[in-house]
């Protein structure tokens, strides 16, 4: 088998709420979507999301790379995802969105060829009535400019049956605690609250408003300070007593063992699009379960699609325990076919396709600016 052609395309869909957070907004959806395709007729989907405060790269400089990577894979064999991987995350250590959206189509392509799920593919266990480890993702709220709008927003989302809370922090002072404190107050003792400071405060804000909210009974804190910041990460771990969560201090599997080597946080959020994809990710999480500490799987403005490849690898991967997989809840419409679906009655519960791959595909006439690179057969 070898790739006969990769196609390139964008991805642009609208969001019906922005999520503010400390480093920038996401107001839309600006993707590259990959399609790579077999002389023997079988094709596999990736998608990259980059978001520039975070991932350094964009949709324009994501679309240019994948051409360049295009042509070094071409006419070679997609199966062998070691080599393709080395070949790719060789080429360039920047870029990670479009690394993880060609990692993500090599995945679904190995799938198709084994016939199987991509949770089964990884590893993933079928339980006895047929279905596979339920995952069900939070849901984010961005920063509000009042403490009204964050408890009316939070309402809404429990409204919709949701059980979990990603709650964006990161104001100046301690003008998060009221925030957190009014929705605990509404919502009650059973809905977990997760709290994402997106790097927002420096060590003694972090400290005062951490300490402030003990009595709301957080899940954890993420990313609490800036992403270079490990000697405070590991003083604040010392000070407060709720777990930490990494990452925008976490891209790769390196970052992973410099941060568990040094005791810095307690979890490591695995976004595809910060680790360059599945073949990283799986790294990330065998250094975090070797360390005794568990992982969230995490996202940008991802399509259902990622989303899927996301889902799949969460059900291989116990130790991947939170889930905030919810991006494509504030699409305004829907450009994926199959893939992973959300429960119309149980918020946040996630159902993945049983067929081989991770079961997505675009509708192509949502997509824009096509570009083919084929080999020379």
């Amino acid at each position: 088998m070898k790739i006969k052609c990769v196609e390139i395309y964008k991805l642009n869909v609208e969001f019906t709420h922005p999520i503010k957070t400390p480093i920038g907004q996401l107001d839309c959806a600006r993707n590259v979507a990959v399609k790579i395709s077999t002389d023997n007729d079988l094709f596999g989907w990736g998608e990259a999301s980059p978001f520039a405060p975070i991932t350094g790269d964009s949709q324009e400089s994501n679309y240019s790379t994948a051409q360049q990577l295009a042509r070094l894979i071409v006419g070679k064999d997609p199966l062998a995802i070691e080599s393709r991987m080395a070949e790719i995350n060789a080429f360039t250590i920047s870029e990670p969105s479009i690394r993880s959206a060609f990692d993500m189509a090599l995945y679904d392509l190995l799938a198709k060829a084994a016939g199987l799920p991509l949770y089964a593919l990884l590893g993933g266990e079928v339980s006895n009535n047929d279905r596979t480890r339920e995952i069900r993702t939070d849901l984010t709220i961005g920063i509000q400019d009042t403490v009204e709008q964050t408890v009316s927003r939070a309402t809404s989302v429990i409204e919709q049956g949701f059980n979990a809370i990603k709650l964006k922090v990161g104001r100046p002072g301690l003008e998060d605690v009221a925030h957190v404190k009014a929705i605990r107050e509404q919502l009650g003792p059973h809905v977990a609250i997760k709290i994402d400071a997106n790097q927002g405060w420096d060590y003694p804000t972090a400290v005062a408003n951490i300490q402030a909210m003990e009595p709301f009974h957080l899940q954890y804190a993420e990313q609490p300070l800036a992403a270079w910041d490990i000697d405070n990460f590991q003083k604040l771990r010392q000070k407060v007593a709720l777990p930490i969560c990494a990452d925008e201090s976490v891209f790769d599997d390196k970052d992973a063992l410099k941060l568990v080597k040094n005791g810095a946080v307690d979890y490591l959020n695995i976004k595809l699009g910060k680790a360059g994809g599945i073949h990283t990710a799986l790294k990330i999480n065998a250094i975090a379960e070797a360390a005794n500490s568990k992982c969230m799987i995490g996202c940008f403005a991802e399509s259902r699609l990622a989303l899927s490849a996301a889902a799949h690898l969460a059900v291989a991967r116990p130790n991947i325990h939170f889930i905030d997989l919810d991006s494509a809840f504030g699409f305004k419409g829907d450009p994926v076919i199959g893939g992973m679906s959300y429960d119309k009655k149980i918020g946040g519960l996630i159902h993945l396709a049983e067929t081989p791959g991770h079961g997505a595909i675009f509708k192509e006439h949502c997509l824009e600016e096509k570009i083919t690179i084929a080999a020379s057969m």
